[in-house]
């Protein structure tokens, strides 16, 4: 299995990443056990699950956690649209940040089907 931080999916995620943690920290306080960690988790769950796949010992193994990831990705994306529409994000940054993740879930797919099955 690849090393993690190598593989330019593993480093858009974890960039993504940093970015959420900054913007999150925006965030109304009351939102600290709500919003803002969902935000934080689903979105750290991307790479951290990339990660993990890289770590274990088959294609079948790393396949499973991308499909995880995958999935950690559309909670993000959810958890974006409801910042948005709270006023806790603004519509430009928004775009900026789906557009970041679109990219992220585009590799994830793309590397998942790259995957040999045995």
């Amino acid at each position: 299995m690849p090393d993690f931080n190598s593989l330019a999916i593993w480093q858009l995620s974890h960039t993504l990443t940093l970015k959420i943690y900054s913007v999150s920290h925006d965030f109304p306080k009351q939102e600290i056990y709500g919003l803002t960690s969902q935000i934080r988790r689903s979105c750290s769950s991307i790479p951290t699950n990339i990660a993990e796949g890289c770590g274990r010992s088959s294609n079948v193994e790393m396949r499973r956690f991308l499909i995880i990831s995958s999935g950690s990705a559309s909670e993000l994306h959810y958890q974006l649209i409801l910042a948005k529409d709270l006023n806790y994000i603004s519509e430009p940054l928004y775009k900026e940040l789906c557009a970041q993740l679109l990219n992220i879930r585009r590799m994830i797919s793309a590397f998942i089907k790259n995957i040999p099955i045995r």
